[in-house]
């Protein structure tokens, strides 16, 4: 069996850097132990795999050793995939497991991502294991169904930061995202998850969707524009509604494949 596979670098306008993620194409869901063994041999943060759905697409996420129930950087790849390399226009609707639908939109060369807004939760003041990586640098402490925030003083300690990642692999699937004011955009953030199998996400979409109402409350606007700190780094446009958050990003593709399998 051969499968489609296309490698593509999002939030960013040049190879190399922003958070790559593989985009396989199915034709029907193939068991879970064989899309884990795709993903591990991957080795990237993240692929998605796409299967024909009667208005779009169903999108499962997988990590090297797990099966995520959302991620955003490889929704926006695989909407690269399907304009770039399908020649698909319109916007792109993506059928999740546990998150509802996904849609992307094609515009100007960027591609603009309608995603569910999860609001910060704040009622987790006694959580041990979260306490135990406190510092005197944090500022505000909040959550969302599947991560741990904390706001630092500044985008300087944000860069300067060290993550203490075997303690954060004790959060389990739960991964640590910080973020500050940023000096020459709104806010700026770097996302850890160890439990997951990543140390560092490059650029990570979904932690936006409860960072972009965090900051728009903070901040009094409803448009923001964002960084992701980490060594490859990524750029991201943030608009909050009602119930959604729309971010708005770049994406290249990096590679072609043909995956073999017995």
């Amino acid at each position: 069996m051969q499968l489609e596979m296309i490698q593509v670098d999002a939030f960013t306008d040049t190879v190399f850097t922003g958070n790559s993620a593989a985009v396989v194409f199915l034709d029907d869901w193939l068991p879970d132990l064989v899309l884990q063994g795709i993903a591990l041999e991957n080795n990237l943060a993240e692929t998605a795999f796409l299967k024909p759905a009667d208005d779009g697409w169903d999108i499962r996420w997988f990590t090297p050793t797990d099966e995520v129930p959302f991620c955003g950087h490889a929704t926006l790849a695989s909407a690269c995939a399907l304009h770039l390399r399908k020649g698909v226009e319109r916007t792109m609707r993506f059928s999740t497991r546990e998150v509802g639908d996904l849609k992307v939109t094609p515009q100007d060369g960027r591609y603009r991502m309608d995603i569910p807004r999860f609001d910060p939760d704040f009622a987790i003041s006694g959580d041990a294991l979260v306490n135990g990586l406190r510092d005197d640098g944090w500022v505000q402490l909040f959550r969302n169904r599947e991560n741990f925030f904390v706001e630092l003083t500044s985008e300087a300690e944000l860069r300067a930061y060290q993550p203490d990642l075997p303690r954060i692999a004790e959060l389990g699937s739960f991964g640590l995202c910080i973020t500050a004011r940023g000096s020459d955009c709104d806010f700026v953030s770097r996302y850890f998850a160890p439990g997951a199998g990543i140390p560092e996400d490059p650029v990570t979409g979904s932690t936006h969707a409860t960072l972009a109402p965090y900051w728009a409350e903070k901040l009094g606007k409803t448009t923001l524009s964002a960084r992701q700190l980490s060594a490859r780094g990524g750029v991201l446009g943030c608009e909050v509604a009602a119930d959604r958050v729309y971010l708005t990003g770049q994406a290249v593709i990096y590679m072609d494949a043909t995956i073999h399998l017995p």
